[in-house]
């Protein structure tokens, strides 16, 4: 049996010898060094800091405020059309797949337990009772679930482990009384509040774990309670060390009361979206757009998710203008757009609501935690998109990012490199970008769902060991991985605006995908076998052709010509293609993936109409 071969024809003719003596990736040097030189890690992070005092959840006044402080910027650094979409919020209307979510915003959130005075020493007033202040929003707004609501109860606390199923509750006496349980508020509100009566939720639950999960008992988590639940309530959260002493003080058999005060609740708002552009120049070109995007929502201080990507987004925005302006930069001929929405939700409802940006926008360049430096544990992705949408794009930000890892190596381990791109305020680290397969999470999904099709360069750090907790925070974050990241987007963005007939900087990138898309396959054959590998070979070279034919869409000329199959094939049966599944176009309406922020289309579409929610 013989594995066939997939070969790349590059053909660059006379070009040859000019990109072999061409240094750096896809632009010319002196525009790789005009934005090398422009970017600042340091501007990037002192607006970072000013977004991670903010408390940012969606419709609230603390995303408001972050919204602003966006725009305020974006028009002091010379954009265009800066602006701050709304879309509205009421819980009953509907963009595509997404059903709105009221704004939820929180004045107050005190949990305190209640002892009695003889059981607190030295106690100087001679009352009946005392308190110990276990949870302060105004202190520390994460402690308190997003979408709690108003109350104020005095009640025992009764562990009731994870919380999430009946069995958890049996024997226990919860109606009246606040639970301690592992799992998120969300997660069992309607059982422990619906079914079983309990007043209210403390939660210490552990998400997004990590290999240093449980390492630092004082982090606390974000945490989240239904946003369409009937049954209303609260939900604090509390470190893992808080809930190890209270646990095992129940466990003794101790009587534990507490006293919540929450200030909360939902309410009618807006979805906004702050936007801006760099027009371009082209008489043709310019009503089409690259995008770069972010998501301007998350607990405080929640600085690397997703502050980072929002800051470093806005430095790419000052540079591209600056150096446009002092002309330094050509002004491109597609019309660079950047936009700051809620994550993922934000993103769904701008689509439809003004579906006129998904017919302009060619390609997304989308930043979800690209700051963070050595604490965090972070490794950086520059992620490549499903094999459902094959687009060059990818190819043009791998290149892009191998030639910020290769100069960042050279000059950490030299101590000299042309472009080491690190900030003065920052580290001297390699960047060491891995390129890796499709994964979902961000906003870069809704972009490349079927219903709009346009393909999304995703940058992003994982793991991290701060992510959504109290420790995420602007002391973590290194300006030198925000300049790179900067780099990296601002070049690739850049490029793609202002292509035209480039055809041998677009063969490049597309050899250099290939290349490691076929590395990657080739080291699966041990992992896999033959057998494997031939199964797949035909499904890889349609996909090559097609991400070489996704040129057209942008200069006119398809280069699916430089993908060629040699003809070996993979012989015998196993080299066969296994008859396929039958694969439904879906509904042109409604736009937007099923899997949705906060509410499940998917779900509640299926129990209107008798079905069960298969496991996927």
């Amino acid at each position: 049996m013989k594995v066939g071969a997939i070969v790349v024809t590059v053909g660059l003719g006379v070009a040859g010898p000019l990109m072999a003596q061409q240094r750096t990736p896809l632009l010319p040097e002196k525009e790789v060094a005009a934005l090398a030189d422009e970017l600042s890690g340091e501007t990037a992070k002192r607006n970072l800091e000013g977004l991670a005092r903010l408390h940012r959840q969606r419709g609230s006044t603390g995303f408001h405020a972050a919204a602003e402080l966006v725009a305020e910027r974006a028009r002091a650094y010379g954009l265009s059309d800066v602006a701050i979409l709304k879309f509205p919020a009421d819980g009953k209307i509907f963009y595509g797949t997404q059903r709105s979510r009221p704004g939820w915003d929180a004045e107050e959130g005190e949990l305190e337990e209640v002892k009695k005075a003889r059981d607190v020493k030295e106690v100087k007033e001679k009352s009946a009772e005392t308190s110990v202040k276990i949870a302060s929003y105004r202190a520390m707004p994460i402690v308190l679930a997003e979408d709690s609501e108003s109350a104020d109860v005095t009640a025992e606390l009764v562990d009731v482990g994870d919380g999430t199923k009946e069995a958890d509750y049996a024997g226990k006496s919860v109606k009246g009384k606040i639970v301690f349980v592992g799992a998120q508020p969300g997660a069992v509100q309607d059982l422990a509040v619906g079914k079983f009566g309990a007043a209210g939720i403390v939660s210490y639950a552990q998400n997004q774990k990590t290999a240093w999960w449980g390492e630092d008992e004082n982090l606390i988590r974000w945490g989240h309670l239904e946003t369409f639940s009937a049954h209303k309530t609260f939900g604090f959260m509390v470190s893992l060390k808080t809930a190890r002493g209270l646990r095992e003080r129940l466990g003794h058999g101790e009587t534990i009361r507490l006293h919540a005060v929450v200030k909360a609740g939902q309410h009618a708002s807006n979805y906004e979206v702050v936007t801006a552009t760099i027009p371009g120049a082209d008489a043709k070109l310019k009503d089409e757009e690259i995008a770069f995007s972010c998501h301007l929502d998350h607990q405080r201080p929640g600085a690397n998710d997703n502050a980072s990507g929002c800051v470093t987004i806005l430095e790419v925005a000052r540079t591209l203008q600056k150096l446009i302006a002092e002309g330094k930069l050509a002004r491109p001929a597609r019309t660079i757009r950047f936009f700051w929405p809620p994550e993922i939700e934000g993103t769904l409802v701008l689509l439809n609501g003004k579906p006129e940006f998904a017919g302009r926008i060619k390609a997304v360049v989308h930043m979800d935690m690209v700051g963070g430096g050595p604490a965090t544990k972070a490794v950086f992705h520059v992620t490549h998109g499903p094999r459902s949408l094959p687009s060059f794009v990818h190819d043009v930000a791998q290149a892009f990012a191998e030639f910020v890892n290769e100069e960042s190596y050279k000059f950490a381990a030299t101590g000299s490199a042309d472009y080491p791109l690190v900030a003065p305020e920052g580290g001297k680290e390699p960047l060491q970008a891995q390129f890796s397969a499709f994964t979902m999470g961000s906003d870069h999904d809704v972009y490349q769902d079927s219903s709009f099709g346009i393909p999304a360069i995703y940058m992003n750090d994982w793991p991290d060991r701060y992510i959504h907790t109290n420790f995420d925070s602007a002391a973590n974050i290194d300006p030198t991985k925000l300049k790179r990241a900067a780099f990296i987007g601002a070049a690739s963005g850049y490029f793609l605006a202002r292509l035209g007939q480039e055809e041998v900087w677009l063969r490049t990138a597309i050899l250099q995908g290939y290349e490691l898309r076929k590395s990657q396959a080739d080291s699966r054959v041990w992992k896999l076998g033959f057998d494997e590998v031939c199964l797949d070979h035909d499904g890889r070279i349609a996909y090559e052709k097609a991400a070489a034919d996704s040129t057209k869409k942008f200069t006119g000329q398809s280069l699916a010509s430089v993908i060629t199959d040699m003809g070996v094939g993979c012989e015998g049966p196993a080299g066969r293609l296994p008859e396929r599944a039958v694969v439904y176009k879906r509904k042109a309406e409604p736009k937007g993936p099923l899997a949705v922020f906060g509410y499940d289309y998917f779900a509640e579409h299926a129990k209107a109409a008798g079905l069960a929610t298969p496991k996927l």
